[in-house]
This record gives structure tokens, sequence and C-alpha cells, in this order.
């Protein structure tokens, strides 16, 4: 298994690519020459991302801005795709917000929100795309987290939103293989992005995190797309985070969750 061809009439739809990890996995995608469709609220980023792409490695980007909270809008999206003469084989799941600090201190709409965007707008393009994957094998990448691994206080919603992604990518794996489909969840630990902006837990988090367990997004992103080439089940792009979450899964929660609570508290 491998990522299918890349073709004129085929695209690479890609969730949150205005900015972080989903930049760089279109920057890896359009170098193997894949076309790619750019996917953000952010219009004059993405635009700018597409033309940059389009002008280096000459394949066509798209940029189409939607507000995946919206429903109306997130079921628009394929139909907009399709008027373009494109169809969707490779499904980037890269959308997502965070929040951090106590559950009771969080801004409720914020979490709800988040929910909606980390796993309601994740399965409902997954669902969209992965029936026609049963026929015309494709390749998906559902963007989840070390945090998925492992309960997080003081990262309650966020964690539990991306267990959600693992678990959904886990078992599409092995739904969609026999089809010759790649899925891969990519788990990250931190990694330089914007994903902390207005959260000052996580950005004191980052900033104490040991280097060597940070990454930059295109090492990522390049690690991610490698990954998912090799149709391997989960992608864990760093061996500090890669030991982490071995721990995480492997510790009976009665351990694991003082000993995060104490991580999580800076």
């Amino acid at each position: 298994m491998a990522l299918p061809p890349p073709r004129p009439d085929t695209t690479a739809l890609i969730t949150g690519a205005s900015s972080g990890i989903g930049a760089g996995l279109a920057r890896q995608l359009a170098q193997r020459g894949h076309g790619v469709t750019l996917v953000a609220r952010r219009q004059d980023r993405i635009a700018e991302l597409a033309r940059r792409l389009s002008d280096q490695y000459g394949v066509r980007a798209e940029a189409l801005p939607c507000d995946l909270l919206d429903p109306a809008a997130r079921e628009k999206l394929p139909g907009r795709i399709d008027d373009l003469g494109l169809r969707v084989n490779v499904l980037i799941n890269n959308a997502g917000v965070a929040s951090g600090g106590d559950f009771t201190d969080q801004d409720p709409g914020h979490e709800i929100d988040m929910v909606r965007l980390n796993c309601e707008a994740l399965l409902g393009l997954t669902a969209a795309y992965a029936p026609g994957f049963e026929h015309r094998p494709g390749a998906i990448l559902i963007v989840a987290s070390a945090s998925g691994f492992a309960p997080i206080p003081r990262q309650a919603t966020y964690a539990a939103t991306k267990a959600f992604a693992l678990s959904l990518a886990e078992a599409l794996h092995f739904e969609l293989r026999p089809a010759g489909t790649s899925v891969t969840a990519l788990c990250p630990g931190p990694v330089t992005t914007e994903i902390a902006d207005g959260s000052p837990t996580l950005q004191n988090l980052f900033a104490n995190a040991p280097r060597f367990a940070v990454i930059s997004a295109d090492e990522c992103a390049a690690q991610a797309i490698r990954g998912l080439e090799k149709n391997k089940r989960v992608v864990v792009p760093n061996l500090a985070i890669r030991a982490a979450s071995f721990f995480s899964r492997n510790t009976p929660h009665r351990v694991l969750l003082p000993a995060t609570r104490r991580v999580y508290r800076v």
C-alpha cells in the first residue's frame, strides 16, 4: 500500500492548511506531485500558500475557504471540489483547536466548539470520502495527538477529542486495508505551531518542554507522509514522545493521572 498516484483530476484535501502542520503536509504532498486543495478559514493565507505551491512544484493548488464548524458549509465542501473537476484521493484531516487549564475554568462554548471541530468535522469529512475509497483506493491521514493515548488533567477536553480521532483512525486502518486504502493516525507531541496562541497554559507547557521533545511542523509533516506511504497505523514523530506514549498506554490510570497532573500544572 502507498499513496495513490497523482493524476490531473485528483487532489489531496487538506484541512487546517493555513499554517503549521497543515501547511507542512501540503508542501510534502506537492513535492510528490500531488495536486492539493487547501481548506481553512483564513482565505488570504491559503491563497498565498496555493500560489507558492503551484509556482514551486507545478501542481494544481486550490484554496477553498471554509468554516468547518458550520455544518452547512462543511457539507457543501465536497460539491465545491466536484465543481472544480477534481476527485479527492487523499484526505488529510488536520484542522483542530486546543485549550489548557482546569476544565472548570474553560469557556464552555470553546470546549463544545473544540469537540465539533476535532471530532464532528473530522467524522463528517471522513464519512464523505471513505466509502469511495472502498472502490478506488485512497489515503487518509487523521491528525490526532500523543495527548490521545491517555486522559490528561488540565487538557481534559482536548485529550478526549484526540482519543476519539486516534480510535477512529486505528479502526479505519483495518477496515479499509483490504481495499488498498492507507489510513494513518499522526500523534505528535509538542510541535512549533500556532495552536498554543491565546492559551497561557499551553504556551507555558511548550516553553517548559525539553528541546529534544519538540519538533518543527515541517519535520512532523515529513514523518507523517512517510508513514502514510507505508500505511503505518500510528505515527509518533519523536523518539522521546514515542517513549512517553508507550508509558501512557501501559501505565494504570491511578498511577498515570497524578503524574500527568504534575506535568500539566505549569
